[in-house]
């Protein structure tokens, strides 16, 4: 039994109320900073949390699995593009998303404009942004969805989710190709379709985000830079590479001992694990992580999202700020290298749930006669500028088999906070825990909020 389940326990047993988690937390804080850390992952949420450790003057020592750092966060330069710099993982950094741009400011890095004006291409027929627009209903209902959801009742905002956002919107009478359309834009946020995303954690997004809906900055050279500030700032030497976590053992008075699959092994007082669900089940955990824990981390799903980038030698969509939904397999394009000098240039297809499981599956030649289709109605044959095509499917990546998490119907109110709860030395971290999920500022956030805990000696 570890502390938190035996105040639990006693204090039920001692009176008639049950101790909350704020006042467990409380009774279990010894008020002493630790000496040692360990940080499972080296993504924005584990390199956040060593950050703030070495700040506060905390022994930490993060181990990472995959050869690089940054976790989710994948810039990569094209082969045959000069110097060109693409985002094969998180993109954007939002106008509201404080932390990162005040963590950009402080290592020097300079945030770009990345916002996009939206083209469509619907049943074969491409229209211009300014050439299309959504109907009276749903335009209405979207210029005034921050002041319904500040006037919502707590209450009410939980009702939320227990439907779909699909259902949600259907019931306001909003006319079918408009749903389409939102269907197309509102799955490129949430990774899957919208008939499966929660209808609290959609109105929560768009009513509290900016108005470009945090899709507005990038970080000039390549966001993974962040990444490598961080390393630089904690100590290269001390973040350990190709170090995948086995076990984790944890005692009441010794604290915690990791063992990796490559036979090292570390201790500490505490730990930080910052990792996707997918690879924290790998981990053999002794004692056993608590059964609600357990049944909470095989419920929460991943986004299924892929990016299909391809450079061609020619900008032939000529605006900078391009970008277009479509009803193709093919779902999204971007101006994956907007604002970088050179002739040529990148347009990166973003597919999402199906439509990215079968654009990955399929052989590269069929893969890429769909992609061109999909440019077809707007600028004709453009395969005589294919310069270099390339592919990421995170639903396939080896340690997150997903690119973030996805929140469906009954889980933001039980699945979230129950994942948030820490277990006896170790806390947890990531996007998947964060107010601002998804995003690299909710990693950054949550990270943060862990060595927090920990240093106020929880």
């Amino acid at each position: 039994m570890n502390r938190r389940d035996f105040i639990y326990k006693t204090s039920i047993a001692g009176s008639s109320a049950i101790a909350s988690p704020q006042i467990i937390d409380s009774l279990i804080s010894t008020g002493k900073k630790p000496k040692s850390v360990i940080i499972i992952g080296a993504g924005f949420a584990g390199l956040s949390a060593a950050y703030k450790f070495v700040q506060n003057e905390v022994s930490v020592t993060v181990l990472e699995s995959r050869n690089r750092i940054g976790g989710r966060v994948f810039s990569h330069n094209p082969e045959n593009a000069a110097g060109q710099v693409i985002e094969l993982g998180a993109e954007w950094v939002g106008a509201s998303h404080e932390r990162i741009i005040s963590l950009c400011n402080t290592f020097g890095l300079i945030l770009d404009n990345n916002q996009f004006e939206t083209d469509t291409s619907i049943s074969g027929i491409h229209r211009k942004d300014g050439e299309w627009e959504f109907g009276t209903v749903m335009n209405e209902f979207w210029n005034k969805k921050a002041a319904l959801w500040k006037n919502m009742t707590e209450k009410e905002k939980r009702k939320l989710d227990k439907t779909d956002w699909w259902r949600y919107l259907s019931n306001l009478n909003i006319d079918e190709k408009d749903m389409q359309i939102r269907e197309l834009l509102d799955s490129t946020d949430f990774g899957e379709s919208i008939r499966q995303a929660s209808a609290y954690s959609a109105f929560s997004e768009y009513a509290e985000s900016s108005e470009k809906n945090e899709m507005d900055l990038k970080i000039r050279g390549g966001n993974g830079l962040l990444a490598h500030k961080f390393s630089e700032a904690i100590g290269i030497e001390k973040i350990k590479l190709n170090h995948t976590v086995k076990s984790i053992e944890q005692t009441n008075r010794k604290g915690v001992k990791v063992i990796c699959d490559n036979g090292s092994s570390f201790e500490a007082d505490k730990i930080i694990c910052a990792i996707p669900t997918f690879s924290l089940l790998k981990i053999n955990w002794l004692p056993d992580l608590p059964s609600r824990t357990y049944d909470a981390l095989q419920e929460l799903q991943y986004a299924r999202i892929g990016k299909y980038p391809i450079l061609f030698s020619e900008r032939f969509w000529q605006r900078e700020d391009f970008d277009m939904i479509t009803d193709t397999p093919a779902h999204y394009f971007y101006h994956g290298t907007k604002g970088q000098p050179g002739q040529s240039g990148v347009l990166t297809c973003y597919a999402t749930g199906d439509k990215g499981e079968v654009l990955a599956s399929i052989d590269k030649k069929r893969r890429s006669e769909i992609i061109l289709e999909a440019l077809a109605p707007a600028f004709g044959n453009v395969k005589k500028y294919v310069q270099e095509e390339m592919m990421y499917y995170w639903g396939q990546d080896k340690y997150s088999s997903g690119a973030y998490a996805f929140y469906g119907k009954y889980q933001r109110f039980d699945v979230m906070p129950t994942l948030k709860k820490s277990f006896m030395h170790c806390f947890f971290a990531g996007e998947h825990l964060a107010d601002w999920q998804g995003f690299m500022e909710g990693a950054i956030n949550s990270g943060e909020e862990a060595a927090d805990l920990i240093l106020r000696g929880h």
